[in-house]
């Protein structure tokens, strides 16, 4: 059964600002509507400020109980492994296991350009860091870096998703290596979805996530929704509900929206519509 998403609000250059309230309170209400995962977005070089992933979804994992925790995704380039491998450990152990990490290497050169790092050189960098923080996580030492011993209810760090575009040699990755595949909505067509995740079942995957979906109900008129558009909500509920029930036809097993807002009613009626086009 497909399993439905939010992503978590975090700031940015439209939203409201943070509150620890906002944040916490978003989390209790995603989780009472009945969504199954509260995901988050990571930047750094935008020009605005981003609630750090791993701290927001720390937040929310000490006021929700049930929900899967995901970044999506986490862009591990930008940071030191050893850093991250711990911050990620105590992520997984706050939430008692519920952290699903969605990592990738990055697209947006100011993210980089922000922090005097080589934007080329990310997928390998990528690859050395996430060679290294599982070997962190398993209990290894690497050169002069040690995490153990690993805390039980931490050791073997959390599943790992990887983030690509559809053509990538990632995707095989993510079907060989990892645990799941992240596709984004917002950033790929409706063509290369389906591409990616015909590709990475052939391949023997078994997660498929895709998000950053981005609903606006209140539309009057659908947006464009041909083959080679990105995949949105930005419709009437109709419409809606259609192109839901075209992404669960694809095969995802978790779709990720990004609400317009938070409050109880709309995650409950966005919580409906999702549960309707199963």
């Amino acid at each position: 059964m497909t399993r439905f998403g939010i992503i978590l609000p975090s700031g940015g250059r439209s939203g409201p600002a943070l509150e620890a309230e906002s944040l916490a309170g978003a989390a209790r209400r995603i989780e009472a509507a009945g969504f199954e995962s509260i995901w988050a977005f990571d930047a750094i070089g935008r020009g605005f400020l981003l609630a750090d992933p791993l701290t927001a979804l720390s937040v929310a994992a000490t006021v929700t109980r049930h929900v899967e925790l995901g970044t999506g995704v986490l862009q591990v380039p930008l940071r030191n492994p050893v850093e991250l491998a711990q911050r990620v450990l105590t992520t997984h152990l706050v939430s008692s296991g519920r952290l699903r990490l969605g990592v990738g290497a990055g697209s947006t050169t100011a993210d980089f350009e922000a922090l005097g790092l080589d934007f080329a050189s990310r997928f390998r960098r990528l690859d050395e860091s996430l060679s290294i923080m599982r070997r962190l996580w398993a209990g290894e030492r690497v050169d002069r870096a040690s995490l153990e011993p690993v805390w039980p209810a931490a050791l073997g760090g959390p599943p790992v998703l990887i983030g690509s575009w559809a053509g990538s040699r990632w995707i095989e990755r993510a079907a060989r290596e990892f645990d799941g595949w992240v596709g984004s909505g917002a950033r790929s067509s409706w063509r290369l979805l389906r591409e990616g995740i015909v590709r990475f079942r052939d391949l023997g995957g078994r997660r498929a996530v895709v998000t950053n979906v981005v609903v606006h109900l209140a539309s009057d008129r659908p947006s464009p929704d041909g083959p080679d558009d990105p995949c949105d909500l930005k419709c009437p509920r109709d419409n809606a509900r259609a192109r839901l029930h075209r992404l669960r036809e694809l095969g995802f097993d978790d779709i990720v929206l990004v609400a317009r807002n938070h409050d109880a009613a709309h995650l409950q009626e966005l919580h409906e519509l999702a549960v309707s086009s199963r």
